[in-house]
C-alpha cells in the first residue's frame, strides 16, 4: 500500500449496502473476498445525484484506510489512529478506537469481530457492535497489511518482514513465516495456500495450516501491491513495471505485461479482464 499523502480534511462518502460474493465466506474485508479480486455484487451508481452524507475528521487528518462495510456499519482507520464505526444510513458515528499511531490498514470483519493493524505494531481484534478490544496481538514494526480471514485464522503482513497467521479468538500465534525485507503486500488465499508480495522482491505462496512455503517467484522490483487471484491464475503488479500473471500452483509465469510505469496498485479482475492503474495516469483493462 503506497503512503499517499492525502491532504484532507473531510472524508466524503457516497455509500451502498453491498453484499458478500461467494468467495468470501468468513466476512468482509478488504478488496471484498479472500482472492482479493476487487469485484463487488451491487448496484452501479447510473447517475450521480448528489453525496448522501459526509463525516468530519479533526482538521488535519488524514485517512488512508479503505472503508469496509458490513451489517450497515462502515469502518475505517485514520492517520490520527482512530478506527471509526459509522452508520451507513447516516453516517453518524457509533463508537471510535484509539491506538496508538496511525492506521494503513484496511479493516475485516467476521463473527462480530474487526480486525485492523496499526502502525503502533500491533493488530487489534475489536468488538464490531461496541468497539471494545478483545485481544491485540503485537509484532516488531508498523502493519501496513490488511488481514484476511479464513477458517478461524486471521493473516497479515509485518513491515517486520513476517507473514503472521492467529487464531482469530485468542490472538495466538499458529505460525509466522519470514521474509528478507518487510510485507505492506494484503494476503490473498485460495485452496489453502496464502498468496502476499514482500519487498524482498519475491512473491511468496504459503500452506496456510502449516506455514511451509509452497514456492517462491522472483520480479523485477519490490511490490506493495496486493495479489488478486481467478481461475488458478495470481496476478500481481511491481514497480519495475511489469504486471505478472503466474499459475498459482506452480509458479509457472503464464505472461506478464510491461506498463512502461511504476505499479503500486492493486489489481482486480471482472469477466476475464484484469484492471490495474499505474503511477504515469493510465489504467490499463488487460484480456
Amino acid at each position: 500500500m503506497k503512503l499517499y499523502k492525502l491532504f484532507m480534511f473531510v472524508f466524503i462518502v457516497i455509500v451502498l449496502y453491498t453484499g458478500c460474493s461467494k468467495k468470501n465466506s468468513d466476512g468482509s474485508m478488504y478488496r471484498n473476498d479472500l482472492a482479493r479480486t476487487g469485484v463487488y455484487n451491487t448496484k452501479a451508481i447510473i447517475e450521480l445525484t448528489g453525496v448522501k452524507w459526509k463525516f468530519v475528521l479533526d482538521p488535519g487528518d488524514r485517512i488512508y484506510s479503505t472503508p469496509t462495510i458490513s451489517n450497515g456499519v462502515v469502518y475505517f482507520g485514520t492517520g490520527d489512529g482512530y478506527l471509526y464505526a459509522l452508520d451507513i444510513k447516516t453516517g453518524q458515528e457509533k463508537w471510535k478506537f484509539e491506538t496508538g499511531d496511525c492506521i494503513y490498514s484496511s479493516p475485516a470483519i467476521s463473527d462480530g469481530v474487526v480486525y485492523v493493524g496499526s502502525f503502533d505494531s500491533y493488530l487489534y481484534a475489536l468488538d464490531a457492535k461496541m468497539g471494545q478490544m478483545k485481544w491485540k496481538f503485537e509484532t516488531d514494526k508498523e502493519n501496513f497489511s490488511s488481514p484476511a480471514i479464513s477458517d478461524g485464522v486471521v493473516y497479515f503482513g509485518s513491515k517486520d518482514g513476517h507473514l503472521y497467521a492467529l487464531d482469530t479468538k485468542t490472538g495466538q500465534i499458529k505460525w509466522k513465516f519470514e521474509t528478507d525485507n518487510g510485507i505492506y503486500s494484503s494476503p490473498a488465499i485460495s485452496d489453502g495456500v496464502v498468496y502476499f508480495g514482500s519487498l524482498d522482491n519475491y512473491l511468496y505462496a504459503v500452506d496456510t495450516k502449516t506455514g511451509q512455503m509452497k514456492w517462491k517467484y522472483e520480479i523485477g522490483r519490490y511490490t506493495d501491491s496486493s495479489p488478486a487471484i481467478s481461475d488458478d491464475v495470481v496476478y500481481i503488479g511491481s514497480l519495475d513495471g511489469d504486471l505478472y500473471a503466474l499459475d498459482k500452483t506452480t509458479s509457472q509465469m503464464m505472461w506478464k505485461f510491461d506498463t512502461g510505469g511504476e505499479i503500486d496498485s492493486s489489481p482486480a479482475i471482472s469477466d476475464g479482464i484484469v484492471y490495474i492503474g499505474i503511477e504515469d495516469g493510465y489504467l490499463y483493462a488487460l484480456e
